[in-house]
């Protein structure tokens, strides 16, 4: 092995040990078993409800894109949707009677995004469906007060891939969190913005950071004060946070990881 080589896979080493480090700090005794759950893959099932065919994605996806309340005619944003798995469970609860932008800021994700709306959703309904390339973070500059509702899942530290993957260990640090903390309140804060008043905002992450998840809730609060309220919601496999709810897989049958909370804007 290359000297190289061996300063990379002491790098990655030294990173494992932080992050295990970093977690179990957080989760203490439970750290092991829910590292564990981690570990094992993870098993997506079929979504064919109201699609041309089915579509494989984790359960937990399925339950909170289902938390975001919707009705016929409403105008919809999904601000970070590639590949595309929970923007067809909004597409399946609409059936074409109303309006969907599902972006996402990367063209491969994007083009990823197009293929998958091509393939599931009914041709009748695709006219409804428009994906964008943007930033989604300054989408409330041009599109103010539109939606009625807005999904935002937002990139985060995807512990699970982490765990599994030295690809992602790689990109991983301990200051990562508070990085991705920032850029997830910076759309968070957008989403608002693009929401109509009355509107409703569904925040998830795949993280099981607390930095990530309810933290960001808690910045919007502070600094919207009065113009946004939490919407309890319930799910029978989501643990409670102090906003919001966690699907974790070490008590939720191997599905998740999945954090969310419902927003309205006042």
């Amino acid at each position: 092995m290359s000297k190289k080589a061996d300063r990379e896979r002491a790098e990655l080493e030294k990173r494992r040990e932080s992050f295990e480090k970093f977690y179990m700090d957080i989760y203490g005794d439970r750290w092991k078993s829910l590292r564990e759950a981690l570990l094992r893959e993870s098993s997506p099932i079929a979504f064919s409800e109201n699609l041309k065919s089915p579509y494989y994605l984790d359960r937990a996806s399925i339950l909170v894109a289902s938390l975001l309340p919707l009705k016929a005619g409403d105008c919809v944003l999904d601000m970070c949707a590639a590949p595309g798995g929970k923007t067809l469970v909004l597409a399946s609860r609409l059936k074409g009677e109303g309006t969907i932008t599902a972006n996402d800021r990367s063209r491969d994700r994007r083009a990823r995004l197009d293929q998958v709306i091509r393939e599931h959703i009914p041709d009748d309904w695709q006219e409804s469906i428009r994906t964008t390339n943007h930033d989604a973070s300054r989408w409330g500059l041009y599109e103010k007060g539109v939606y009625d509702a807005v999904l935002l899942d937002a990139p985060c530290s995807s512990e699970r891939h982490v765990i599994q993957s030295e690809k992602h260990l790689a990109m991983w640090s301990v200051s990562r969190p508070k990085r991705l903390a920032i850029e997830q309140f910076a759309l968070l804060a957008a989403a608002l913005d693009a929401a109509r008043s009355g509107g409703y905002i569904l925040y998830s992450t795949c993280s099981i950071n607390s930095e990530e998840d309810e933290k960001v809730i808690e910045k919007l609060l502070k600094r919207r004060e009065g113009l946004v309220e939490v919407v309890p919601v319930k799910l029978q496999e989501a643990e409670e946070r102090p906003y919001g709810l966690i699907i974790l897989p070490d008590r939720a049958d191997n599905i998740g990881p999945l954090y969310c909370c419902l927003l309205r804007k006042i």
